[in-house]
């Protein structure tokens, strides 16, 4: 390996390009996690709606035992790595949002703090696991996430956005009769507003990134339950599992069609954070 090579391998993130691509395959990757996280806790593990009392607590808690075992492998697995690995990173990533579902869905209802309090909670979270990572690193850019500290966080950092982002998403769509359909456009609407502000606004890149990496959560939430919930539900009571094989297949054909490539976030140049 050439000197520029080895500089260009020290420089290059672990993570994928923040391009169109990136994000379409993340909002498809969310949904995915709703309906697979949905498939184990409620529909393999327990009954489908958490009046079901310790049915449905255990098929959170086991839920969430599988899918974080498999996620905390994953991201041991993704961190070791030298370079970035497209299957790798977004196998990583599903992971992480299906635990997500299950640990969001056990808080918010097994735990009773409800809605507004589990929402509260995790966005504390997310709050806190940003600040430790600008304060042990000096930066939370998608850009460092290249040597094992800053990927730590990185991982720590999505898995408290993806629990977060489902609880947002049960909580719009159980409130005044929104309706999952109602939520996944007030979401889709934020995130073009994100858009928006992105291409005509100098407001923080790092800030927006993120910002529309927390969003794209509850859209996949609100969209996953749109597809598999009851049609009393206001859903439209697809197949758990065929929903969620059909979204895997295409997201992987996605990885495999779209270039895959590790990049530097659009705010490399923003020095603000």
């Amino acid at each position: 390996m050439t000197i520029d090579q080895r500089e260009r391998a020290m420089t290059e993130s672990k993570v994928p390009a923040v391009t169109l691509g990136f994000w379409v395959i993340k909002i498809l990757a969310t949904t995915l996690g709703e309906t697979g996280g949905d498939s184990v806790s409620m529909s393999w593990l327990g009954e489908t709606t958490p009046e079901a009392g310790a049915s449905a607590l255990n098929g959170y808690l086991i839920g969430t035992a599988i899918f974080l075992t498999i996620f905390l492998i994953l991201a041991a697995w993704q961190m070791k790595s030298r370079r970035f690995h497209p299957l790798l990173y977004w196998a990583t990533i599903i992971a992480s949002t299906t635990a997500g579902t299950t640990m969001a869905d056990f808080a918010t209802r097994s735990m009773g703090i409800g809605y507004a309090g589990g929402s509260a909670l995790l966005l504390a979270l997310v709050i806190a696991s940003l600040a430790a990572w600008k304060l042990t690193t000096g930066t939370i850019r998608v850009e460092s996430v290249s040597e094992p500290r800053s990927e730590a966080f990185y991982w720590l950092t999505i898995t408290f956005s993806q629990t977060l982002g489902t609880a947002l998403g049960d909580w719009v769509a159980d409130t005044n009769g929104v309706g999952f359909g109602g939520g996944a456009i007030f979401f889709g609407a934020l995130l073009a507003l994100i858009a928006g502000l992105y291409s005509w606004t100098g407001i923080n890149r790092v800030f927006l990134f993120w910002a529309a990496f927390i969003l794209t959560r509850p859209l996949g939430a609100t969209v996953g339950d749109l597809l598999d919930k009851p049609t009393a539900s206001g859903g439209l009571s697809f197949s758990r599992p065929l929903a969620s094989a059909v979204l895997a297949m295409v997201i992987l054909a996605l990885i495999l069609l779209l270039p895959q490539r590790p990049g530097r976030h659009p705010a490399a140049r923003d020095a603000s954070i």
